[in-house]
């Protein structure tokens, strides 16, 4: 008598579900003629930090163009930290980007863009 008790509940909402007609039911839906994953964006970036120098490539290979920036934060108090000027990496291309400490280099990064 128990398990009728515990499998009861389980076959009415089974039944339930299958007498729903499709339309009532949930499911996902494609949108008409959009994209479901966002356009690949963005330039592939390397840095190499040598001494108190910073050299960044960046490679663009989308048909986007990609606006890129250098920062570098200096390890010393006194020495100043900077943010490089924004350069546009258009399609297919390769830009070089370089910037420099007086002392040591604490990180280096790029930053990245849409061109408007």
């Amino acid at each position: 008598m128990r398990l009728f008790r515990s499998v009861a509940p389980v076959a009415m909402a089974v039944g339930l579900v299958l007498w729903l007609p499709y339309e009532a039911m949930p499911h996902a839906r494609a949108s008409a003629g959009r994209p479901t994953a966002a356009e690949p964006f963005g330039a592939t970036c390397r840095t190499a930090v040598s001494g108190s120098r910073v050299t960044a490539y960046c490679h663009n290979p989308y048909p986007e163009t990609d606006r890129v920036s250098l920062h570098i934060e200096c390890a010393r108090w006194w020495d100043l930290d900077s943010d490089g000027s924004p350069v546009d990496a258009g399609p297919a291309q390769t830009v070089r980007m370089t910037g420099r400490c007086w002392k040591d280099v604490r990180s280096a990064w790029v930053s990245h863009g849409r061109a408007d």
